[in-house]
């Protein structure tokens, strides 16, 4: 555990705790807000994950940390999440440093879904410090699926005294849940993406210049047991028969792939690409240009409702609302469904949107007025 010294500790009243890279792309929006207006933010990551992390804090121009919980390699397993979690809790609240600096008035900001999400929010009530959960409200009620996302902000939700969520329809799904709710409308993602398309021409990422389609996938449900990894591999050499692919590469994905002996059959098919995990600009200049994304993540979800980018959920289920029945197909992992999406994804494509809202100023408005 590290810190760096920061002055005036004690009047600092916002605490952000992010861990991951999806956090710190979903809330680099609302810590650049934070600091554009001058007010007071500690900056605690909790080193859930740090590879790219670098590169996305410049990407959204967000400072050092100011605490860092955790110096090591990235958690990729639950188990290695659970313990990491477990360690992260009794050095914090058995020893010093605090990452909370002193402070016993403020609230502490917390995202998503994740074991930094908890850990933030489990730190800052042990400490007497309110909770606000940012994207809060979603909900698959399955409480194993996906999992352990699902379990993690059911548990958020009963530690939180204010609520910022993406809609109405999350909201809804709080209306038992007692504190504050405040509907951002849409997620943070929007602020995310909207400086991504302004900026991604700066990315230097080689684009094809045939047509293509990005596939990224990492959900433990799709990689944790060899029979998941392969009935996903099959599927994605499916997709390559109809267009070529180019295949983000997830550690924890890698790692699988390796360790199930399967990262050979997606290297020597002629008809996929293997790349490197990019910054968020690298990433959107890659989706912006391809003819559609496959994907298991919740954010890419969004980010192709925001773009009109077509988009296939290789999942059984989906606790996002966004695109639904409009550019995002729920695969089920049934091959009609992918098979017809495959030959009718063009009619799904529509022009990206502004929606001329900020989740992220909102949130930053709320907070200056609440804290």
């Amino acid at each position: 555990m590290s810190l760096r010294p920061v002055p005036h500790v004690h009047d600092v009243m916002i605490h952000v705790v992010i861990g991951t890279k999806a956090q710190l792309v979903k809330m680099g929006p609302v810590m650049a807000e934070l600091e554009s207006r001058g007010l007071q933010w500690n900056f605690v990551f909790t080193g859930q994950h740090h590879e790219t992390v670098r590169d996305l804090r410049e990407n959204f121009n967000v400072r050092d940390p100011d605490i860092v919980l955790h110096e090591g390699r990235d958690i990729k397993s639950v188990p290695a999440m659970a313990v990491w979690m477990a360690g992260i809790l009794t050095k914090a609240l058995l020893r010093r440093p605090d990452p909370f600096r002193g402070d016993h008035n403020g609230i502490v900001l917390v995202h998503g879904d994740t074991f930094s999400c908890l850990l933030g929010a489990v730190l800052a009530r042990t400490r007497g410090l309110r909770v606000g959960h940012v994207e809060s409200g979603l909900r698959s009620f399955n409480l194993f699926h996906p999992f352990p996302e699902e379990l993690t902000r059911v548990l958020t939700f009963r530690l939180t005294n204010v609520y910022f969520c993406p809609g109405a329809w999350a909201m809804e799904n709080l209306r038992n849940h007692r504190g504050l709710k405040v509907d951002t409308v849409h997620n943070t993602l929007l602020d995310s993406l909207r400086l991504a398309v302004e900026r991604m021409d700066s990315a230097e990422v080689p684009v094809p210049s045939r047509k293509y389609c990005v596939v990224s996938l990492h959900r433990f449900e799709n990689i944790f047991d060899r029979h998941s990894l392969e009935r996903v591999v099959s599927q994605v050499e499916r997709i390559a028969e109809s267009i070529p692919v180019l295949f983000i590469l997830h550690p924890p994905t890698k790692s699988r792939l390796r360790r199930f002996d399967m990262m050979q059959r997606l290297k020597s098919n002629p008809r996929i690409q293997l790349r490197p995990r990019y910054d968020y600009f690298g990433f959107i200049k890659l989706v912006w240009n391809s003819e559609f994304l496959v994907t298991d993540g919740g954010s890419n979800q969004e980010e192709c409702f925001y773009m009109g980018k077509p988009c296939l959920l290789l999942r059984k289920a989906t606790e996002r609302q966004e695109g639904l029945d409009r550019n995002v197909v729920l695969s089920r992992y049934e091959t009609a469904v992918i098979d017809r999406f495959l030959n009718e994804y063009r009619n799904l494509a529509f022009d990206f949107s502004d929606f001329n809202v900020s989740p992220a100023k909102m949130i930053v408005d709320s907070l200056s007025e609440n804290v």
